[in-house]
């Protein structure tokens, strides 16, 4: 039996709201000819639904007060936001759609989670002032991704230009999470401590925003064979961090934080000293 026109219409138009069938990509083959790809690839799309999902629950749960998880899954986002980039490399599935929804996942985990969790934890202790804050650093983590997502194929890859997001929600989180941990809540700390992590939560953000280098540790090989101490290094690394992980780790992201700035110092008085 042949199908009517207006039948037919009305199918054509239901399969167009079937947004992964529709989505087609452009790209290159190994010798450079144009070829379109229909649909997305599944596995590290995956890992970056987690991380988005992640950063979600953070929101919630800084929201119903429960900072101690919050900061930890923030962490935990961390993890699944390495993973994705590195399955899709070792599984050849880049794709522009993929970094797209990466970087969306991102602004997410590593924007909105640290700055909603400052601002419940204690920022909005401190009104509008607080508030503000946590804008700075929302504004800066969304200016920091669409600036590298420009940047790509452009910046030497060992060198991020900024502090990443990631080592930023570090920071932020992870101060919480030491403190929260220890079961120190808003109404226990002192004024000054609370106007010190303002000030923190705000340098982070304009650390990300910033011309500062950091070492990104992308050109470090995961796959080549290595001595058999460096797994007796990895396990002793592990062993740390689980001996006390809120304080190891926010210890760990501090360092980070500051190497940026320490080494360009250093590098600043090189220069001055060579014009000298």
């Amino acid at each position: 039996m042949n199908q009517r026109p207006e039948e037919h219409d009305e199918a054509s138009s239901i399969e167009s709201l079937l947004p992964i069938d529709e989505h087609i990509e452009e790209g290159h083959d190994n010798e450079g000819r144009k070829v379109r790809h229909r649909g997305i690839y599944l596995l590290p799309n995956l890992f970056t639904t987690a991380n988005l999902f992640a950063g979600f629950y953070s929101i919630m749960c800084a929201i119903n007060a429960n900072f101690a998880v919050a900061a930890a899954t923030v962490f935990v986002a961390m993890v699944l936001d390495g993973l994705d980039g590195r399955v899709a490399r070792m599984t050849n599935t880049q794709s522009a759609f993929g970094a797209e929804y990466d970087s969306l996942s991102d602004m997410v985990a590593f924007g909105l989670a640290p700055a909603i969790l400052a601002y419940q934890w204690v920022l909005s202790g401190l009104g509008n002032v607080g508030l503000m804050i946590a804008f700075i650093y929302v504004a800066c983590a969304a200016l920091r991704l669409a600036r590298f997502n420009t940047q790509i194929g452009v910046v030497d890859k060992r060198w991020f230009i900024g502090l990443a997001s990631p080592a930023a929600a570090g920071v932020v989180a992870g101060v919480v999470w030491a403190l929260s941990d220890n079961g120190v809540g808003a109404i226990d700390l002192p004024v000054v401590v609370v106007i010190l992590f303002a000030i923190l939560v705000a340098l982070a953000g304009m650390l990300m925003v910033s011309n500062i280098k950091y070492y990104s540790f992308k050109d470090l090989d995961l796959k080549g064979r290595v001595p058999f101490v460096a797994i007796l290094v990895a396990v002793l690394a592990f062993a740390v961090v689980f001996s006390d992980p809120p304080r190891i780790l926010l210890l760990l992201f501090l360092v980070y934080a500051l190497s940026g700035p320490v080494q360009y110092a250093l590098r600043l008085r090189k220069r001055q000293n060579r014009a000298v």
